[in-house]
């Protein structure tokens, strides 16, 4: 699978050593971190865009994940295409599905279309799905 997901962190990189950004160490242990990242994963595989058999995280329509101390979860994701009739609505049902995980405090989700989705970005089981494999 071509990495659906370019990132999951707990925040932003901060401080500097040498002239080098530091890594940010999350307050949130990480077991715990673990679990949400999966639970937050399997949230997603329940969204699934209507016209493709195929769920949003598979498809490769997720670009990032972070999960900030405070438990709030920010996504940034695309869609096929920015003309989707579902373009409206799809956010909501990320938000949805992301803020039923326990231990999630809020969800914001961000649509950008930059870079543009291209089915690289899908999975093999998406490719199996959509008859491309």
């Amino acid at each position: 699978m071509t990495d659906a997901l370019n990132t999951v962190c707990a925040a932003e990189p901060v401080g500097s050593w040498n002239g080098e950004v530091q890594p940010y160490i999350s307050t949130i242990p990480a077991a715990e971190l673990d679990r949400l990242t999966d639970d937050i994963i399997a949230a997603l595989k329940t969204v699934y865009d209507p016209e493709i058999p195929a769920d949003i995280y598979e498809l490769g329509l997720i670009y990032r994940i972070d999960i900030e101390d405070d438990r709030s979860v920010k996504i940034d994701m695309t869609l096929t295409a920015p003309g989707c009739p579902v373009a409206g609505e799809m956010p909501s049902w990320v938000e949805n599905a992301v803020s039923a995980v326990e231990g999630v405090a809020f969800v914001e989700v961000n649509m950008t279309f930059d870079p543009p989705w291209t089915p690289e970005r899908m999975s093999e089981e998406a490719q199996v799905a959509v008859g491309w494999y």
